[in-house]
Formats: C-alpha cells, structure tokens, sequence
C-alpha cells in the first residue's frame, strides 16, 4: 500500500488543471448543452491526467541521478527510494497500456491523439528538453495536442465540429509564455541554489527569457484579439461581441507577469491556478462570459 500510495504521488494529481484544456473543444463548439459531448470530454481530460501522471513517472525515471542532487526535487517518490524504480517501471508500463485501451473505446481519433502524446513525450524527454527554446516549444506542442485531442473526442457524438487553427495558436503562444516564466523560474533558483536538473538552463540568461517571456505575452494576447475579430469567428457564433472577452485575458496574463516577477512564483504554474484567487475569478469570469456571448 505504502508503494501504491507513493506511485499516486508521483503522478502528480494536483497537475490536473493542465487538461482542463481539453474542455475547449466543447465550449467553443457550443456544445455544453450536449449531455454525450460533454461526458466525452470528461472522459477524454480524465484520460490525459492519466496519461500525463505516466509521462511524469517516466520523466523521474529517466532523470532519477539529477533529481537526487536537487534540494527540493529529491523528495519526489523516486528520487527519495519511497518507490522503487521498478515498480515505478511496472506502473507506467500498466498505466500506458490503460490509457490506449480506455482511449481506443473513445474513438480511433482520439486514440490517435493519445498515442501521439506519449510518443511526442517521449521525444521531448529523450531530446528536446536538452536544446534551449526548443525545450520549452515542445512543451507547447504537448498543449496543442490536448487542445486538438479535445475536439477529437467529442467528434463521434458532435459530427461537424472542426479545429480552429486559432485555438491551436493561442494555446501554443499561451504555453510559450507559461514555460519561459517556468524556465525563468527555474534559472533563478539555480542562481541561488547552485543546483539543477536542469542542463538546458545553462544556455539561458535572464535578460534572454525576459525578452522570450515578453514575445510570447505579446503574440498570446494579439493571437487572441485577432480571433476575437476575425471574420470566420464572427460569421461562426454570429456575433462581434467576443472581443469583449480580451480584457480577462490581457488582466490574467497581466496578473500572473506579476506573480512571476514580483513574488517569484513562476515555478509552479498550476499551483497558481488552484491558489491565487484573483486568476481563478478572472478564469472563470472569462469562461462564464464567453459562455454567455456565444451560448451553448
């Protein structure tokens, strides 16, 4: 029981907001009304946190020796001997095989995204975490993965519903600015701790992520407003009135500049998310009034 309790650990549950992503599909497709649709895309961010804690556990694995040496990642599962590296090996192995099973009764689309998942996960942490930018790119990738796997959930109950490139673009543009605040993070503690498990974050400098952290807000908030405006998104829910949504944009990614640069909590984006009351009002005040502009 001890072993299992720290396996569920080290699948880091409290990450599960990262999936809430793949809510977008229904919502923007206006389909919240849709009983079938929206327990497909319950179902589908239910199989992403799953597939997420695997990826993490073989992410610990592969980085087990760093871990040790860091002053607050040894106290994971793995790295602290509470879960042994086979039996961390065995649940992943189990865990990977549930998630394709479980995603294959969701639809061949969707198990197509969560295969395409792993194999890019794997990918990231077998290369692109070693090359800066690229790093943090493919972070967004695994994003825009959620983001697609979202709509190809719901396809068999809601046929005709398409991806919006737009939606791929501020989530990619959105998780650019979310990782380089993380990497920014990440540089900062190494400065002041001497340690890392990071490699990567010796090819980055402060002014250099600055600079990327200021680039993706920019190219975020602009992708946004652009779809707010644009011509197919307004011919779609018949109405110019989402632009009356930036502002809970431009005020949450404000607030969370804030959070990073003045009280240094840039490490743990989804931590944020489940403790600063002033993003979660303004989270779901912009939900509750695109809801309301585009309807269900």
């Amino acid at each position: 029981m001890v072993i299992f309790m720290a396996f569920l650990e080290n699948l880091r549950p409290r990450q599960w907001t990262k999936n809430l992503l793949l809510f977008a599909g229904v919502i923007f497709a206006q389909k919240l009304g849709e009983p079938a649709c929206v327990t497909r895309a319950f179902l589908g961010a239910l199989m992403f946190c799953l597939a997420s804690g695997a990826v993490y556990v073989y992410n610990d694995i592969s980085d087990l020796e760093l871990d040790r040496l860091h002053p607050y990642k040894r106290l994971r599962p793995l790295a602290s001997g509470r879960l042994p590296v086979q039996a961390a090996a065995r649940g992943c192995i189990v865990l990977v095989a549930f998630c394709l099973g479980s995603a294959w009764f969701l639809g061949s689309p969707f198990l197509g995204m969560v295969a395409l998942f792993f194999l890019w996960n794997w990918l990231y942490t077998r290369w692109l975490k070693r090359v800066p930018v690229l790093d943090v790119m493919g972070i967004g990738m695994s994003f825009v993965i959620r983001a697609t796997a979202g709509v190809m959930v719901i396809l068999p109950a809601c046929p005709g519903v398409s991806i919006s490139p737009w939606l791929l673009l501020c989530t990619f543009f959105l998780s650019l600015f979310l990782g380089f605040c993380k990497r920014r993070d990440e540089l900062l503690q190494v400065d002041t701790s001497g340690s890392t498990t990071r490699p990567v974050l010796a090819e980055y400098s402060e002014p250099m992520l600055n600079a990327l952290i200021g680039g993706s807000f920019a190219l975020t908030t602009m992708m946004y407003a652009l779809y707010t405006m644009w011509p197919s998104t307004i011919e779609h829910f018949g109405t110019q009135d989402l632009i009356y949504t930036l502002p809970f944009v431009l005020f949450g990614m404000g607030r969370y500049l804030y959070l990073v640069f003045l009280e240094d909590m840039g490490g743990k984006p989804h931590e944020i998310l489940l403790n600063d009351v002033f993003i979660q009002i303004i989270v779901v005040s912009w939900v509750g009034v695109a809801i309301k502009i585009i309807g269900i």
